[in-house]
């Protein structure tokens, strides 16, 4: 059976079924399917199946024309109703949010490993992408294939997803994979299909799925605990009258031991705000405190907070107050350039504000509900904080308009020459 399946991923006769079509399950599912695999996206939401088929709208960094034709042709399926029962891989890419007490959530992909049981068959690869704790894939998702002897009736590994909305250099078909099986025929077998998907050389087998989950979250942990850094030195240069992006920029100079992380308004995505709480979770059950990912968590939670005080500072300066003040913030996705505000720090930000008394508005052009005529919001506002840098805002009427406002800027968008107050 291992043979069997090796030689249809070789040949490109695998049928792969991706469970899950948000921002890691779609890209993910376009990817196979250029590449020739036929393959299947699955996920129960209707609504966004509906809108994969007809549009981008889902996901705006991903356009309908670059993949239609994959629909037109058959090579790829989007569906809302019934897995595959004929893959011979599955794919799951679902959420792994956090619990009401800050504890992992893994109902989703529990739900999904379930589903996908009921049509798995020998000879079958199971794959599971979605970030959680070092230890889930080889107890929990090898429990639920409890029918099956994993690593010789199926196969069963780990390959953490490293999607990066709106990247336009490090996609999906180009960057490095890291595999663990819970044998060495699975981490095999999940290593053969995405090399022939992003090449053999850029494939990093180790040794577990208990490693391969680990070294997700670190990656998120390690970007949690440096943004915190910089966003602790960017509060003390605010104390010593020092600009940090001068600082930052100048240290960057360095050709080694030094990388640039940049000072925001807080985090957002689904990543590094919960990852590292899956760590600190688990480690607390082998009796550890992990103190510096902790700490991070409370720097950078606070970092709303610490805007809001910039803001009151700012119509301070304009010889205003928060109570009733018009306060329009630009930008409510949690990054550049996408639609996508999961655990955007925007929402504090507005809740915070109107706590205060502030009379908010918010415009982001990339998401639904929020799409305005900006240099008119501007006009209005007393006050404008920019919250997320999207090119959109570098358009001339934008611009002409942040030039004779009071400005917040919580990304060094504006950087130089506006006369903006910079949180």
């Amino acid at each position: 059976m291992y043979n069997k399946l090796i030689e249809k991923i070789e040949n490109k006769k695998a049928k792969i079924c991706i469970i899950g079509m948000g921002y890691v399950g779609l890209p993910l599912a376009i990817a196979f399917a250029r590449k020739g695999f036929e393959t299947v996206g699955y996920d129960t939401d209707y609504e966004r199946v509906e809108k994969i088929l007809k549009s981008d709208s889902c996901l705006r960094h991903i356009n309908f024309e670059d993949y239609r034709p994959l629909i037109d042709h058959g090579h790829l399926h989007v569906v809302s109703t019934g897995i595959w029962s004929e893959a011979d891989v599955y794919i799951i890419c679902v959420p792994t949010p956090l619990s009401h007490d800050r504890g992992p959530d893994l109902s989703y992909v529990e739900s999904a490993v379930r589903s996908a049981a009921d049509y798995m068959r020998p000879g079958n690869l199971l794959i599971l992408e979605s970030t959680t704790y070092p230890g889930t894939t080889r107890t929990v998702v090898k429990n639920l294939l409890s029918a099956f002897v994993v690593g010789k009736d199926i196969f069963l590994a780990y390959s953490p997803e490293r999607q990066d909305p709106g990247n336009e250099i490090y996609t999906v078909e180009n960057t490095p994979k890291v595999v663990g099986g819970i044998t060495a025929q699975c981490a095999t077998a999940a290593a053969m299909l995405y090399g022939g998907l992003i090449g053999h050389d850029k494939i990093e087998i180790v040794s577990t799925t208990d490693a391969a989950e680990m070294v997700k979250i670190f990656e998120n942990v390690y970007r949690a605990v440096n943004i915190a850094l910089v966003n602790e030195m960017k509060m003390l240069c605010d104390k010593l009258g020092i600009n940090i992006w001068e600082v930052i920029n100048a240290a960057a100079t360095k050709p080694f031991g030094f990388q640039a992380f940049y000072p925001g308004p807080g985090l957002g995505g689904h990543c590094i705000p919960i990852d590292p709480f899956y760590l600190t979770w688990r480690a607390r059950q082998v009796g550890m405190s992990t103190k510096f990912i902790e700490l991070a968590g409370e720097i950078n939670t606070y970092m709303p907070e610490y805007v809001v005080g910039k803001i009151t500072d700012a119509l301070n300066s304009d010889q205003m107050c928060m109570n009733s003040a018009r306060i329009l913030v630009l930008g409510v996705a949690y990054k550049k350039n996408v639609s996508d505000t999961r655990e955007s720090p925007a929402f504090k930000i507005i809740e915070l504000l109107e706590e205060r008394g502030a009379n908010v508005e918010a415009a982001d052009p990339h998401v639904e509900n929020y799409q305005c005529d900006i240099p008119e919001k501007i006009e209005w506002a007393d006050c404008v904080v920019i919250v997320t840098d999207h090119d959109a805002f570098m358009s001339p009427q934008i611009i002409a308009a942040l030039e004779k406002a009071v400005v917040v800027d919580t990304r060094n968008f504006l950087r130089a020459g506006t006369g903006a107050v910079r949180a």
